[in-house]
């Protein structure tokens, strides 16, 4: 992002988060509050939130991640996002505030433990410097079964966008294809509300936990600068 706010950002290395065989560099600063006018020209231009810091990848040696976003208005579902439409009719959904219970907890750290094991990531460590921000904005979305918590949902709303920051979900339910049930009833949510666009944060082509992404379409991708359509 050009301008005046170039100077506050700096550029951070790390390993890579993805297992691309690449050094990882964040181009990032921290905001103590943003108004939502800003916090949507941050999302046009393909930044993404972790906590109160906003950032985007500025990698040397590679150029895998690329944002991706859907458009409400023409969105169009497949027989397979259908079919977990209605394998989850069954569920309950709740949104509010960011609020810590045992019960997500444990969830979030069964799922951490499935996904990245041995990297000894925890549920306290997501929600503490992850999830929660002075930012505003933010909303949970739980998906309940009766009394039993399933998954959870961690989204920005803003007037004309939401902002996909992160799911989880309890592993041992992944046959009711709780992810795509997650983006459907978000876009679901935009269009009742007039929001144009749901940011799904970033596509990487060659990883599979971030590819399907380009499964609910039409999908777009920024390009060199532009929101281009993913497929022609």
């Amino acid at each position: 992002m050009g301008g005046q706010l170039e100077k506050y950002f700096y550029d951070v290395k790390a390993e890579c988060p993805y297992g691309m065989p690449y050094t990882a560099v964040y181009r990032q600063t921290r905001f103590v509050t943003l108004p939502m006018e800003m916090m949507e020209i941050f999302l046009e231009a393909g930044f993404r939130r972790n906590g109160n810091y906003l950032y985007t990848m500025k990698c040397r040696d590679c150029r895998a991640c690329v944002p991706i976003r859907l458009e409400t208005d023409s969105f169009k579902s497949n027989r397979n996002q259908r079919r977990a439409l209605r394998r989850n009719q069954d569920l309950r959904v709740k949104s509010g505030p960011l609020r810590i219970t045992n019960d997500k907890l444990a969830i979030c750290d069964k799922f951490l433990q499935k996904r990245f094991p041995g990297r000894g990531n925890t549920s306290l460590e997501y929600y503490a410097g992850f999830f929660v921000n002075s930012l505003g904005f933010t909303q949970e979305v739980e998906f309940w079964l009766d009394e039993r918590l399933l998954a959870v949902s961690i989204v920005d709303i803003y007037e004309k966008a939401i902002n996909c920051v992160y799911f989880y979900f309890d592993p041992d339910e992944g046959a009711r294809s709780l992810g795509t049930y997650n983006i459907l009833y978000l876009i679901d949510y935009a269009r009742q509300h007039g929001i144009k666009y749901v940011y799904l944060g970033l596509y990487i082509e060659e990883v599979a936990s971030m590819n399907y992404k380009a499964g609910f379409k039409p999908y777009y991708l920024l390009l060199d600068g532009q929101w281009r359509p993913g497929e022609k």
